[in-house]
């Protein structure tokens, strides 16, 4: 599954999220994560794209 995590244990941390940050806070936090994945992946492609282009020349 998920970096070698089962279902149970899936579970045990969504739990313990939820207790810690509230019900009302994990989409909040769901949606930073993401909007911080997709920045993330952006710069990675955008870098891939100039490496390849220097070596082209």
């Amino acid at each position: 599954m998920l970096f070698g995590l089962g279902w149970p244990e899936i579970a045990i941390i969504l739990i313990v999220a939820i207790v810690i940050f509230g019900p009302k806070r994990i989409p909040e936090l769901g949606n930073a994560l993401g909007k911080t994945l997709r920045g993330f992946k952006e710069e990675v492609k955008g870098s891939n794209s100039e490496n390849n282009s220097e070596q082209d020349q």
